[in-house]
């Protein structure tokens, strides 16, 4: 009997928090796309699987990664890309079920199939929708289970059947077989139906990011892929362990969800080119601006302003966790690094990388840090960033995806005509 096949590993990479969005947009020549679509035909071109519009709901200090809004970037995407999967980042805090199911139901038409929603509950942003103080993560992620179970139903509301060919060209409708669905719940009443033809998917792919406890019984209800940051292996073995086997105690399948880490890496044609950027890379750290990032990634609680850069932060300086109304994921993951005996200085240069999994190596190198997991099967879908950047991109197209393609980790074509299909997911429930 033949070995199994396993599901290559995907490719991901991003279409946001460009700094030329901002020259773009003073340049009267320019559409504040160009860059981006530039990425998007680029990705399709090199075979990649989809690509990805992060968003943030305020300015601030990053507020170049939330420049434009994500359904509107990958809608205008699928005009000039007809292969790759189109994951636009929303917010289930500031919308409404409804026009969410709209919004990725029509994009899903629009790119004949290709739409993905990476669901988040928001951690910023409060302050420009008069809502007052941010929920708490409790709160947050309970509308987001039931604004997922609404959009879900609205998705089934259309029964197998209610629309048909005619044999002329056009259509025949059963309304009959296109039903309410009267949900009445704690943060939504939603009579329905969707009001949109039903989806060439049926649903858009789901992706959810979010790693506390709230974050996890989330994406093991709901998501098929979760988007993670995951520094370690160790890291990623526990995880996937931890929201693999809660998805089977909700009744489903063992390989859900998929797991996606990004993969924040410095490439250097030699060992001692990867050595030399570690340093000029550290040598470069602003440690003062620095520590404001790293409070920022224990929950924005904690002053390291008068603290020694080469000592541990004091243990009883550091918050508990479920004190903290943003990102507990993230505070998680440096409170243990904090633990770990990293020092302030080495605490500073990690948060430059948010947490993310930052390998550096040659291309040989970074392709076994990335086979380790995938053969770990802690590794499904991988985010490939920085191909706005001409060394990067040479690095990825020329360098790391072959080798990963040679080692038959990576596939070299598209396999379906929906993203669904080229994800490879297993089917969707029955309604």
């Amino acid at each position: 009997m033949g070995s199994v096949r396993r599901r290559p590993l995907k490719t991901v990479t991003g279409v946001s928090g460009s700094a030329d969005v901002y020259a773009a947009a003073v340049d009267p020549g320019r559409s504040t796309l160009a860059s981006v679509v530039e990425i998007a035909k680029l990705a399709e071109a090199n075979k990649f699987d989809a690509l990805f519009a992060a968003d943030l709901l305020s300015f601030g200090a990053q507020g170049a990664i939330g420049a434009q809004e994500p359904l509107i970037v990958v809608s205008a995407l699928s005009s000039v890309t007809s292969h790759v999967g189109l994951i636009a980042t929303v917010t289930t805090t500031y919308h409404h079920p409804f026009n969410l199911a709209r919004l990725f139901g029509t994009l899903d038409h629009v790119s004949n199939g290709r739409a993905a929603w990476n669901a988040v509950t928001s951690s910023v942003g409060e302050e420009n929708y008069g809502a007052g103080d941010l929920p708490g993560p409790e709160e947050r992620y309970a509308r987001a289970t039931e604004s997922i179970e609404v959009i879900n139903a609205l998705f089934d509301s259309w029964g197998s059947g209610a629309l048909t060919p005619d044999g002329r060209g056009g259509a025949v409708l059963d309304a009959s077989l296109v039903r309410p669905i009267d949900h009445a719940g704690e943060y939504f009443t939603v009579r329905g139906p969707l009001n949109i033809p039903p989806l060439p998917q049926r649903r858009p792919v789901q992706f959810q990011a979010g790693q506390s406890a709230a974050g996890i019984e989330l994406g093991a209800r709901f998501a098929e892929v979760v988007f993670t940051s995951l520094p370690t292996l160790e890291d990623a073995v526990t995880y996937t362990k931890q929201i693999r086997s809660r998805a089977v105690e909700l009744g489903r399948a063992q390989e859900l969800p998929l797991i996606m880490s990004s993969f924040h890496a410095t490439y250097g044609a030699s060992e001692a080119e990867v050595r030399r950027l570690v340093r000029e890379r550290e040598e470069a750290t602003d440690f003062e601006a620095g520590r404001l990032a790293l409070a920022d990634m224990f929950g924005g609680g904690i002053d390291l302003t008068e603290l020694p850069l080469d000592r541990p932060i004091p243990d009883h300086l550091l918050p508990d966790v479920q004190s903290v109304q943003r990102r507990r994921g993230r505070v998680d993951i440096f409170t243990a690094f904090a633990r770990s005996g990293k020092t302030l200085r080495e605490l500073i240069i990690a948060a430059k990388d948010t947490g993310h999994w930052a390998p550096a190596g040659t291309p040989d190198q970074l392709a076994d840090a990335i086979a380790e997991r995938y053969d770990a099967g802690v590794l499904d879908v991988i985010s490939l960033g920085g191909l706005a950047d001409p060394r990067t991109r040479d690095f990825v197209l020329n360098g790391l995806l072959p080798e990963l393609r040679r080692r038959g980790i990576v596939g070299t074509d598209y396999v379906g005509a929906t993203f669904r299909e080229n994800l490879e997911l297993p089917p969707l429930p029955e309604p």
